[in-house]
């Protein structure tokens, strides 16, 4: 009896053993169950999450399906606490182990499994949790339960095989999720401590890593005692592994928890905007008429040139996977190479920021305060703002919300009415206060908004973008989202059609003001000035003063279709433009995107570039799978170009971009246009160098929020400064090649006066 015992116990322990082995085999090789091949095994860490790269080499964000910011660290830049604590605290024998540690796995079976001790700690490896974190779904049944655990052995295995032990470490701190959307040690580390992971401290890294066991228990902002004690379990795991001395851990357990918290997300960092654009813009599906509402029209047919005209808009719906399935930036792990220069980017940012912040803003709440309307204009009725607060109400997400709850129109009034606790935008951070919902309008409203985008007029590279002052409180993006009203921008289109026509910069025209006909009407633009009322001026004065009878002189003697025609060469892309002799002032909305490249044409010999926004993608087996190429079109010759060159450089040497010379100092050739529109609503500049064309737009969210005096609201005083401070920082960096002595190429010799013996009007004509 005994022996068929002994004889029946070894059979059964043989058959688990057998079985076992047979389970191992299935899963290693997919049989049953899931396991990663060894492709997906060699970049784990893209296996779902797009990396956005800078020009320079940097990753300046990702695209991850949860959302989350999340940037991965090579190993060398951990902190050697942070090591040392997750192996202390979660796998003692890490290093000397192939994936499991038998030792701790037999440990937990027994106390755990068989007598019930549940502080006996459990069997789980780092590279086991690792393998989880990639690779394990939530079951859904009581059998992917059972299979779960020994298919994370198997991927454990298999990551021990693929990777080295520090890289297996660096994976699983870049993939933890730290809570507060900071998933990622190098997210954790700024999100709580401001600081990169390899500046860590021995106490931060200890309760960095105390999260691990599990982060909502031991979150340090909402249990701080829990937290402590959590971290000085880490201590002490360091303490007994010999990784502390007795003194170091007294001296660090005694410590409080001192954390620099600031919440993490996929709205931080640089280039938001930018980023925010890209993804949308791959992302986009083919325009469909019937998905844009009838009052814009106008963004269907923008959306439908871009689609059919650049590569990289829609390109993830232009394109499938070997599987047939359209790409997708959250889940297929794409290489994204962007043409933003980093170093760029952060002077843009800083420049936009700072003059925004620091001058106009405080400028703009002072004259606030003196009107009965603010932030709306004094010209404005009290009904009209009445009626404008209204529109915005009604476009505001607590409205929708409580219109589709069922909310009456007296319920929604009073919600608006009635004090609320919120979180608002400071430039000083943001604060908790009380106002009701209708206060808040108002208050947003007051902030200036501004846009920024910096290209080379060769390539097309965009350098810098910047589509406003905070990404997460005034998400729209006014790059490459919003049109507003250009001004005296435009005039230089105007001036380029004269100059296809046979004018030079020296023809002259009267300087007054006439009244013409348009349409039947009569039609008597007004000037900003009256300096040299009454003579004969060149063309090439009235550009450098942006004067508005001489563009309105000019635009008699040409076809206005014709410039519509060439607003459109020159990458105009508003379907909206109507050929009349006003539109040499600029009523019609571009956005800055389209203004900067449509300036590329003077520094290009007449050659428009479209803004190339990337060059490569890879996917996540590093194949690249998508070149870009600059994409060029001629606008006018390169004669015309050559005397533009000469106007537009007069507007910064003699005229109203002048400051740029005696007030910021910026030297070398430069070319620039100013524009403010009607009561100062818009304010512009564009500005180019041999090298580099930035466009700046600075204005209220709506038209009626604008500076009431013409010396603050002016395109000089509000855009100008941003692409001055922007040039000072790109020429002090030695490390960027763009230098002031560059020039722009005009031919020696070259005449502006000169004109061809069938065309312009010569002087006798223009007295006539």
């Amino acid at each position: 009896m005994r022996r068929t015992f002994i004889k029946t116990l070894w059979v059964c322990l043989m058959s688990l053993i057998g079985i076992g082995f047979l389970l191992f085999f299935l899963i290693w090789f997919g049989v049953i169950g899931y396991s990663p091949d060894i492709e997906n095994l060699q970049n784990p860490i893209n296996k779902t999450a797009s990396q956005i790269y800078s020009a320079d080499g940097k990753i300046i964000g990702t695209y991850n399906a949860d959302k989350a910011y999340r940037i991965p660290v090579p190993y060398s830049k951990l902190s050697p606490y942070l090591v040392k604590a997750l192996v202390a605290t979660e796998d003692e024998r890490f290093y000397e182990h192939s994936g499991i540690d038998f030792i701790a796995l037999g440990r937990a079976i027994v106390k755990r499994g068989l007598m019930g001790q549940t502080s006996a700690g459990g069997g789980s490896t780092i590279t086991q949790q690792l393998a989880k974190q990639l690779y394990s779904d939530p079951a859904q049944s009581t059998t992917q339960r059972l299979l779960q655990k020994p298919i994370e052995w198997v991927t454990a295995i298999k990551l021990e095989r693929n990777f080295t032990k520090e890289e297996i470490i660096s994976l699983y701190l870049n993939y933890f999720d730290f809570l507060h959307g900071a998933v990622g040690i190098k997210t954790a580390s700024n999100t709580y401590f401001n600081k990169e992971p390899k500046d860590l401290t021995l106490n931060e890294a200890a309760l960095l890593i105390g999260l691990c066991k599990n982060p909502s228990l031991f979150n340090p902002v909402r249990y701080p005692e829990r937290a402590k004690q959590r971290r000085n379990v880490v201590l002490g795991q360091m303490l007994k592994a010999g990784y502390l001395s007795r003194a170091e851990y007294e001296e660090n357990a005694a410590q409080p928890i001192v954390l620099r918290f600031h919440r993490a997300d996929h709205k931080d960092g640089t280039a938001v905007y930018f980023r925010e654009f890209l993804r949308q813009y791959m992302m986009m599906d083919a325009p469909k008429k019937a998905d844009y509402p009838s009052w814009n029209k106008r963004q269907y047919v923008i959306d439908s040139i871009a689609f059919a005209t650049d590569p990289l808009c829609g390109w993830c719906k232009k394109h499938t996977k070997k599987d047939g399935s359209f790409y997708n930036v959250y889940t297929d792990g794409l290489k994204i190479f962007t043409t933003i220069d980093s170093r760029m980017q952060r002077y843009a940012e800083e420049s936009v920021y700072g003059h925004v912040a620091q001058f106009l803003q405080p400028a703009f709440n002072a004259e606030n305060r003196k009107k009965p309307n603010a932030p709306f204009t004094s010209e404005l009725t009290p009904e009209q703002v009445r009626q404008i607060i209204g529109r915005s109400i009604r476009q505001s997400e607590r409205y929708r919300n409580m219109r589709e709850a069922g909310a009456s129109p007296e319920e929604i009034d009073k919600a608006f009415h009635t004090p609320t606790d919120m979180t608002v935008f400071t430039y000083h951070g943001d604060i908790d206060t009380v106002m009701t919902p209708l206060d808040s309008i108002r208050y947003y409203k007051s902030f200036l908004r501004a846009g920024f985008m910096s290209m080379d007029p060769h390539t097309g590279q965009v350098k810098a973008y910047v589509g406003g002052i905070d990404f997460e409180h005034f998400q729209y993006d006014m790059v490459m989202g919003g049109r507003r009203q250009v001004g005296s921008t435009i005039k230089p289109f105007l001036y380029s059609l004269a100059m296809e026509n046979g004018f030079s910069p020296c023809d002259l025209a009267p300087n007054v003001q006439r009244t013409y006909m348009v349409a039947g009407q009569p039609w008597t633009p007004r000037n900003a000035n009256r300096s040299r009322y009454g003579q004969m001026v060149t063309l090439k004065w009235g550009l450098a003063q942006s004067n508005n009878w001489i563009s309105a002189y000019l635009m008699s003697k040409l076809n206005p279709n014709q410039f519509v025609t060439i607003l459109h060469k020159f990458g105009i892309n508003n379907p909206d433009i109507y050929p009349s002799m006003s539109l040499c002032l600029g009523p019609c909305e571009v956005s800055v995107g389209e203004m900067v490249s449509a300036y590329t044409t003077f520094a290009n010999n007449g050659i428009r570039v479209a803004p190339l926004f990337v060059t490569r993608i890879e996917d996540n087996e590093g194949n690249v799978v998508a070149e870009f190429h600059p994409r060029m079109s001629e606008v006018i010759s390169s004669e015309s170009a050559n005397k533009m060159l000469v106007e537009l450089m007069a507007v910064v040497d003699e005229g109203t971009a002048g400051r740029l010379r005696y007030k910021y100092n910026i030297p070398g050739e430069i070319g620039g246009k100013t524009g403010t529109t009607n009561r100062n609503s818009d304010a512009w500049f564009m500005g180019f160098t041999p090298q580099l064309v930035s466009g700046v737009w600075v204005g209220g969210e709506d038209r009626d929020i604008h500076f009431d005096s013409m010396r603050m609201g002016q395109g000089a005083t509000m855009a100008l400064p941003i692409w001055a401070y922007f040039m000072k920082k790109v020429y002090r960096d030695q490390s960027l090649p763009y230098k002031p002595n560059a020039t722009f190429g005009i031919p020696e010799g070259f005449n502006p006066c000169a004109k061809d013996d069938d065309g312009g009007l010569g002087i006798e004509e223009v007295y006539e």
